[in-house]
């Protein structure tokens, strides 16, 4: 099993790439059917072509979130060592994710706090969501609790 990086192991300006993913229509047919997203704008073409801004399928900001989350998590740099979702902030949509794209994450590490627990401390990160062109599609701040080295 892969194991994370500690508390003490992150510094800030610690840097990585995830692997890409390419977002297809059965991702969006599925996403928006299991969380409920049941509007036009993600399922009747018709309307998609005629109505829409992009006269394309586009995928809902949150599946781009979703997905791009878990690349984070396939880096194996949290196995282990990620305790909780701590936070998001500051995150923006710059551009549409459509059906075809393909998006991978950069992330940095942009600070640290030790807070009160033993175990475990916040490390806040900024993750660039970018698409095979490697344009900016979502950028936002996320904290994760860390494990401390040596703690259960």
């Amino acid at each position: 099993m892969l194991q994370g990086k500690h508390f003490e192991e992150l510094n800030v300006g610690d840097a990585f790439t995830t692997a890409r993913r390419t977002i297809t229509e059965t991702d969006v047919i599925q996403f928006v059917t299991l969380v409920g997203f049941i509007e036009p704008l993600f399922l009747d073409m018709e309307y998609i072509e005629r109505e829409s801004l992009f006269k394309r399928r586009i995928a809902p900001g949150t599946l781009v979130f979703a997905y791009s989350e878990g690349l984070v998590v396939q880096t194996g740099l949290i196995h282990g060592t990620g305790m909780a979702f701590a936070g998001l902030d500051k995150m923006m949509l710059k551009a549409p994710v459509c059906v075809g794209d393909t998006i991978q994450v950069e992330g940095q590490v942009i600070g640290k706090h030790e807070g009160k627990r033993a175990d475990a401390g916040r490390v806040f990160w900024r993750h660039a969501v970018k698409n095979q062109r490697g344009e900016a599609v979502m950028e936002f701040e996320i904290a994760r609790m860390m494990k401390k080295r040596g703690k259960p």
